[in-house]
């Protein structure tokens, strides 16, 4: 992946492979492609996992607020269910894509974007259990930490095939699929996104089972509550990029400056 993004190592790795062409036999050139991308990932995944460092903050302060609906429009998607009715519903799901509290907007993480150093990340995000039950994604919405396993478990009596999506902006790229045509069946997968945080989860059975799952690069996150409101503790004085993210509705980024001991006060609107 960090090879199509270096358009210099990439016409480097290109000339390479051209001369070693002449010198080698096709089997052997493949090999060495196949250890250098190993190598090249190996390499991004031990500079990702320093990319954040446990340091016990001092004077740290806190940030509050609420994400508001602003002028987003709650939003239902309806769809019917044609199959398996027995175990899903015999007419129709409403799916909530944007949904509100009065004026809290729900389903919803803020987090802090570039922040170094500071507390570790809680132990249950690190491993995060999706349960498929009655045809749905049980939580809609998790927070796992980059590099983290997710555990996703069939507790219905028919097959379901999850799969998961990195969403970057308006694409979506395809994570892991895995059929689990028993109930009881259990699968676990360890979870590392390169470009975004935000992953979507789909049943390729099942059109109409959605769920999200916002990864975290650090633990500065926070889900929203029934009322849109969050609290993040514990951050080390200093300024900071401030994000929400909703699955639907995207990204809003504000400017927070911490000070020693400090208490502020945000508000997002869509």
């Amino acid at each position: 992946m960090n090879i199509s993004n270096d358009n210099r190592s990439g016409a480097s790795i290109r000339r390479d492979l051209g001369t070693a062409k002449e010198t080698t036999s096709p089997k052997f050139t493949g090999v060495c492609l196949l250890l250098l991308l190993a190598f090249v990932m190996s390499f991004s995944a031990r500079m990702d996992a320093r990319a954040y460092e446990l340091k016990q903050p001092v004077d740290s302060g806190s940030i509050r607020g609420k994400v508001h609906i602003g002028n987003a429009i709650p939003l239902v998607k309806r769809m019917q269910i044609f199959k398996d009715q027995k175990i899903c519903g015999t007419k129709h799901r409403d799916i909530p894509l944007v949904q509100a509290s009065g004026d809290g907007l729900l389903n919803t993480v803020v987090y802090l974007e570039d922040i170094s150093s500071g507390k570790p990340f809680r132990a249950a995000s690190k491993k995060i259990t999706v349960n498929q039950l009655g045809c749905r994604f049980i939580p809609h919405l998790s927070v796992m930490a980059n590099g983290g396993e997710i555990e996703i478990i069939n507790s219905d009596t028919i097959l379901h095939n999850i799969h998961t999506y990195e969403m970057v902006g308006p694409a979506n790229f395809s994570a892991f699929s895995v059929s689990q045509p028993q109930r009881g069946d259990i699968v676990t997968k360890r979870i590392e996104l390169k470009r975004s945080v935000g992953m979507r989860i789909m049943c390729d059975a099942h059109d109409f089972m959605r769920g999200f799952v916002f990864v975290a690069r650090n633990p500065y996150y926070a889900i929203v509550d029934g009322d849109g409101e969050f609290f993040i503790d514990n951050v080390p004085p200093g300024t900071y990029a401030i994000k929400s993210w909703h699955g639907t509705l995207g990204e809003k980024q504000a400017s927070v400056s911490i000070q020693p001991n400090g208490v502020v006060k945000i508000e997002f609107f869509y």
